[in-house]
């Protein structure tokens, strides 16, 4: 298995490279004359979204389609589950930072209830039993502590971003923590640690198939929609509108809500959308 692995991920690479090559070539050379407001730099952006769409299509889902097929569902949203564990530990702590301290009580329950009772975050029962989790990062903080936004910002490999945002990912990156997977970046056995950030990356990419899908049809320009997206379910979080979501991604999709447009590519498939509420509620 691992001798087809290897097999697979360098013939996939060997496809990758002048693929991407030809796409920075074309993309490098697209040029809008009257960006929107919110996205002055949408020359570059549409570049680098090229760029990462590239990558995405050549490797990174195809891998994450096999894994959906070949992979049962339960054991899927056994490690959708994990995952998300981790990311509401780094949730609880920004509600804190925000001032939320209802929500982060909140989040903090859920993580204790879902590490024990939930065997590690395998099982959601705290969602079963009717707690919401509250999507959150230090971008979101930024936001409530008063820093603009600022423009909107495509990151290779990334994806959407702001400057905001980009500055909180980089300064993470820069005194070397990476929430929400701090913790397994502590891991000392190498091929164990990458093992599991690989399959982090996999199980991101796979929760994002259906919503991808559904871009596909419906959006006429897949790069506005994906931004307009994102600034929406930004805004929305610095204010405190909330929708249940179930994974750590940054793009979104808008919900069909009078009182709450707020986009989310990862709502899980048999888990009830919940009603809008305001902060510290």
């Amino acid at each position: 298995m691992k001798n087809i692995f290897k097999k697979f991920t360098s013939h996939r690479l060997g496809k990758v490279v002048p693929v991407l090559a030809l796409s920075a070539v074309i993309a490098g050379c697209a040029n809008v004359t009257n960006p929107v407001p919110q996205d002055p730099w949408e020359s570059y952006n549409r570049s680098m979204f090229a760029f990462n769409d590239t990558v995405d299509r050549a490797l990174l889902k195809p891998i994450a389609t096999g894994y959906e097929t070949v992979v049962p569902k339960p054991a899927r949203t056994c490690v959708s589950g994990i995952f998300n564990n981790l990311q509401d530990v780094w949730s609880s702590f920004n509600s804190f930072l925000q001032g939320r301290a209802h929500d982060g009580i909140n989040m903090f329950g859920r993580v204790l209830f879902n590490t024990t009772m939930g065997l590690g975050g395998c099982i959601d029962v705290a969602s079963m039993n009717g707690s919401q989790r509250i999507i959150n990062d230090f971008g979101v903080t930024l936001g409530v502590w008063g820093f603009d936004s600022g423009p909107y910002l495509i990151l290779p490999f990334l994806g959407s971003s702001s400057v905001r945002d980009g500055i909180s990912t980089a300064a993470w990156f820069a005194i070397d923590i990476s929430p929400p997977y701090a913790p397994i970046f502590e891991i000392d056995n190498i091929p164990l640690r990458n093992s599991i950030l690989a399959l982090a990356v996999v199980d991101l990419r796979a929760r994002l198939l259906p919503a991808d899908r559904m871009v596909d049809e419906i959006a006429l320009d897949r790069y506005s929609f994906i931004r307009d997206a994102y600034i929406q379910r930004r805004q929305a979080l610095v204010e405190g509108r909330y929708v249940d979501a179930a994974d750590t991604t940054r793009d979104g999709l808008p919900i069909n809500d009078k009182a709450l447009s707020v986009p989310d590519y990862s709502i899980d498939d048999d888990a009830p959308a919940a009603p809008a509420k305001p902060a510290g509620q």
